[in-house]
């Protein structure tokens, strides 16, 4: 058992900050003194003095031998793993870094259509050929769940070249899938699992929480440790275990993807956020359950309102793509009340000053966190009350379409790989023109960051419909160079194209 008191890269840190010397290398500002007045008026300038690079004390991040080191070795003690990297780059590179160590040219890899932009990106750079699944999907809630493990039973089946399995866990609603049979499915074709767990960081400190993805099973898992969990934005962690990832080539693509220049702040937060847990994070997980379950038990009892919970399938819990729900995630309903999860998300924003995660197009999702206190709650209950009593049903104030025939999943319709068709000759169109022509580009809605086009694919008119419906309800499209969504990206040439 280590010592998780300690913090050794945090103390390295602390020690080169505050040793009187004559700093003649980057950062530019030389520990604050050179910060632009506006900045230091914003954050003050004591910050800065830790803002430093790869000095003899601090270690190197891609190859520590030293305090990077002893924290990583930490970490992978109190999450469980075999071995621990720390990502300064947040989970993208670290999904990106997973699938160019387990895919190449041309390998096929299984995962479900609603990954994140980070997973298409990892395609892009690896060349893999995805091998899409669409997940369980609730047509009332208009929410996609998990992959189901008959779904990837089926796909293994039918593509027993296939060199790597990844899924989300859970997804950005909280709702986890059968991620242990997902992972005794996977190996028993001996390949690895690779799981996109940016939102269950806190997973391994709570025995009320849904079970983490090593404890399920999984081969290597991405943690944003800063989106649920105390660390700086940007810091996340990728664990490994058992022997199905080669090490070497996962460091090795993990230095294609971060920066040369890492940093000691970010790197520093996620040392700190592991003592943090390691040794009260039960109590910490506890307190934010409770939190949690009050604001769920105030918001369920308002008229017009419910809350995200676990379905019931003929008196059992759950179904195949959705046995757990993290209830730490809050997602509220308030499409009974006339209007659209955008427009109240407006509204709470402007009027009570409640911030939500996202809103969609029935809902608004809350990550309620360590971080936040019971006058939070308050001040949420007290927002969704007055949200329901003056703004819903007859005395709605703004605009509020409900989308109506919005496509119930998104086909794949993939003619090129995403690394052919990112590299092809491309042509920017009017969107009326794009339809029917293969998409050069990616373009999601913003925040989840799921694609709902990516390169590769064909571009149909419901998807276009979809797209102009999400942006006039006050959504935000991101990905393509073109956000006003006025034009499309596209692939010039239509020969010598091979459905996949």
């Amino acid at each position: 058992m280590l010592n998780q008191n300690k913090t050794p890269l945090l103390d390295a840190l602390k020690a080169s900050a505050t040793r009187p010397h004559a700093p003649f290398y980057t950062p530019g500002h030389k520990q604050g003194k050179g910060i632009p007045q506006p900045l230091a008026d914003l954050l003050g300038k004591a910050v800065f003095g830790a803002d430093l690079t790869e000095l003899a004390d601090l270690d190197h991040l891609f190859a520590p031998q030293g305090v990077i080191q002893e924290a990583q070795q930490l970490a992978t003690e109190a999450f469980g793993a075999s071995q621990t990297w720390f990502l300064v780059n947040g989970s993208t590179c670290g999904i990106e870094a997973a699938i160019v160590a387990t895919c190449g040219t041309g390998d096929k890899i299984i995962l479900p259509r609603n990954v994140h932009s980070s997973a298409v990106a990892g395609l892009i750079l690896s060349g893999a050929i995805p091998i899409f699944l669409n997940p369980e999907y609730d047509p009332v809630l208009d929410i996609a769940h998990s992959i189901t493990p008959n779904a990837v039973q089926s796909a293994l089946q039918q593509h027993l070249d296939a060199k790597a399995v990844l899924t989300v866990y859970p997804t950005y609603y909280g709702v986890c899938g059968d991620l242990r049979a997902i992972a005794n499915i996977t190996h028993q074709y001996d390949i690895p699992l690779v799981v996109d767990e940016a939102h269950g960081a806190h997973f391994a400190f709570h025995p009320e929480l849904p079970t983490s993805a090593l404890a399920a099973g999984a081969d290597l898992t991405v943690q944003s440790i800063h989106k649920v969990l105390g660390a700086m934005t940007q810091a996340s962690m990728l664990h490994v275990q058992g022997n199905r990832i080669d090490s070497d080539r996962l460091s090795k693509a993990l230095q294609l993807v971060q920066s040369t220049s890492p940093s000691y702040l970010l790197l520093a937060s996620l040392d700190a956020a592991r003592q943090q847990m390691a040794l009260h994070g039960k109590m910490l997980m506890s307190q934010t359950l409770q939190l949690a379950q009050e604001a769920i038990t105030k918001i369920s009892e308002i008229p017009g309102l419910s809350v995200l919970e676990i379905p019931s399938q003929e008196g059992l819990e759950g179904s195949p793509g959705f046995v757990a729900l993290d209830k730490t995630r809050l997602t509220v309903t308030v499409s009974k009340l006339g209007l659209t999860g955008f427009a109240a998300d407006e509204i709470l924003d402007d009027k009570f000053a409640v911030t939500a995660e996202f809103p969609s197009q029935q809902h608004l999702t809350f990550i309620i966190s360590l971080g936040n206190t019971a006058a939070d709650i308050q001040q949420l209950v007290q927002g969704f009350t007055i949200l329901a009593k003056e703004y819903g049903r007859t005395n709605v104030s703004i605009k509020n379409d409900i989308c109506q025939n919005l496509p119930t999943k998104l086909d794949t319709n993939l003619y090129l790989s995403p690394r052919e068709a990112f590299f092809a000759a491309s042509e920017t169109l009017p969107l009326a023109k794009t339809c029917d022509r293969i998409c050069a580009e990616i373009v999601c809605p913003y925040p989840p960051g799921i694609p709902v086009l990516m390169p590769g694919e064909l571009i149909t008119k419901p998807v276009l419909d979809y797209l102009q419906q999400i942006q006039a309800m006050g959504g935000l499209i991101s990905g393509c160079n073109d956000t006003s969504l006025k034009t499309l990206k596209v692939v010039k040439s239509l020969t010598n194209f091979i459905k996949t």
